[in-house]
């Protein structure tokens, strides 16, 4: 019997030290699922979500940088000054930040990160944001100079987007594949299909993040999805494209249900410039044909928020206008009888990957046939649907989730892929853009939506609610979205 009780306290203790040892090693490093792969690894060249999901604040950094709040922080940037007539900010750069390549980060990055990003020949997704400046000027290796052609009351949120972050110019000709940041953390490796690896950036100018590694898994299938976080094969799923599952997961202790509001404006995508989309009446005909509560519950399992403009129910300046397309068949039908379609017409239905697209383009492909419009189905690849969609202009209908933070201002842009051109709305976005009083810009704010909504510029459907799941050890995960990312910086394990 004393044999046999060595022989358990042995086990025991044996027992004992691999669980600390494999909870030790759980502790430093995690693993997140993303039902997107990036098509490549820059963010200043590209309009993909999924590239700033992992190399938002961990790799890439900016001037400045949004927190999980929405709030605006100094980033690279530790302060600056504004210029009475608000056209000149002078940034104070950071002390001691190096890229991970060991070359100082200066004020001579900032420029060149500036400069290639307003360039002519820029292939910036997000160009415009920096459209009002004039000039990039060093002071000294720790001061940059921004000057502006007129007061900008957006910049420093326009320099917290992922597509401002700074680079190195040396590593440019590698920055898809390779990409060499300021953050927390480092690229290690990217396995095409599979994952992409970060490991702590020790020489880290900021605090020292708790985890030590991430891996980023990419499953694109929502059944897939389910077993992989059933099984634990990964401690976090962000945006878990399954939400039918959510009550498994919320009803099980092993797990945690995250639901916070995102901005992403999941719309009907409509090509202005395409006949018989540049009728005002066949657009208002789409937007009365589609039911939004139907395609919430049917593609989303009720997360979501109908929305009836480009505008997140969450900010102050948000009007409700889901009554300006509210679902009416028969004012559809209508109103293509007064465009010249009584007999509707044919067109496409791009879907990329997002179950929120596949899903939901099901159902809306089945509530335009109600009023005879028939739209056939496209599935289209991520890095397709930027090429011939967001590029090419090669559509007629698509579904989207617009992610980036607060975008209205995609429909000043005559060239943006869904093609509006309104000259009223361009001149209320450069009034908004000098409009520094918070009020004032709430009021510019709301018309804005009030004139694309009477446009029906598109389909407006439902605002994203994000969802995720995760382990119940795991803490510091954003709720919610204010830009596209999954800050590393802020998660650890529970003791």
């Amino acid at each position: 019997m004393g044999i046999f009780d060595s022989r358990s306290v042995k086990l025991a203790g044996a027992l004992v030290a691999g669980l600390w040892w494999s909870t030790a090693h759980a502790q430093s490093d995690i693993t997140i699922a993303l039902q997107l792969e990036p098509p490549h690894l820059d963010p200043t060249s590209a309009a993909a979500q999924a590239i700033d999901s992992v190399l938002y604040t961990n790799v890439f950094e900016g001037l400045t940088r949004f927190m999980g709040d929405g709030s605006i922080v100094p980033g690279l940037a530790e302060s600056w000054e504004i210029s009475d007539d608000g056209k000149t900010y002078t940034f104070k750069l950071r002390e001691g930040v190096s890229f991970h390549d060991g070359a100082p980060m200066s004020a001579e990055d900032v420029k060149f990160s500036l400069d290639r990003a307003r360039a002519e020949d820029s292939a910036n997704a997000q160009k415009a944001l920096f459209d009002g400046i004039a000039e990039v000027t060093v002071l000294d290796p720790l001061t940059v100079q921004v000057t502006l052609a007129n007061p900008n009351g957006s910049l420093l949120f326009n320099l917290a987007w992922g597509d401002a972050v700074i680079v190195s110019e040396a590593s440019i000709a590698d920055i898809k594949t390779n990409p060499v940041g300021t953050g927390a953390y480092k690229f290690a490796e990217w396995v095409q299909g599979d994952r992409i690896e970060l490991t702590r950036n020790d020489a880290y100018w900021g605090d020292a993040p708790a985890l030590e590694s991430a891996t980023f898994k990419f499953i694109s299938d929502p059944t897939a999805a389910f077993a992989a976080v059933m099984a634990e094969d990964v401690d976090v799923f962000d945006n878990f494209p399954a939400p039918e599952n959510l009550p498994q997961f919320e009803a099980d202790p092993r797990f945690q249900v995250l639901v916070g509001s995102n901005e992403g404006e999941t719309i009907l995508s409509t090509n202005n410039k395409q006949p018989p989309f540049d009728d005002i009446r066949v657009r208002q005909a789409i937007a009365h044909a589609i039911d939004r509560q139907a395609i919430i519950d049917g593609a989303m399992f009720g997360y979501g928020t109908p929305i009836g403009s480009h505008f997140a129910p969450h900010h102050p300046a948000y009007v409700d206008l889901t009554g300006n397309s509210a679902f009416d068949p028969e004012k559809s039908k209508a109103l293509l009888a007064e465009a010249g379609m009584a007999d509707g017409f044919e067109t496409t239905l791009h879907l990329p990957p997002p179950s929120y697209a596949r899903r939901g383009g099901e159902i809306v492909a089945a509530q335009l046939a109600e009023v005879g419009i028939t739209a056939e189905i496209i599935n289209v690849e991520w890095a397709q649907w930027l090429e011939s969609v967001f590029k090419g202009k090669n559509f007629g209908l698509t579904i989207v989730s617009h992610t980036e933070p607060m975008d209205i201002g995609i429909y000043a842009r005559p060239d943006y892929y869904f093609q509006y051109d309104n000259p009223e709305f361009q001149t209320l976005m450069e009034t908004l853009n000098t409009t520094t009083d918070p009020a004032e810009r709430d009021a510019l704010l709301k018309q804005a939506q009030q004139i694309i909504a009477e446009d029906y510029v598109n389909g407006f459907l439902f605002q994203w609610a994000k969802l995720s799941v995760a382990k119940a050890g795991v803490q510091g995960l954003w709720a919610d979205a204010p830009t596209a990312a999954i800050d590393l910086t802020s998660i650890s394990w529970s003791e």
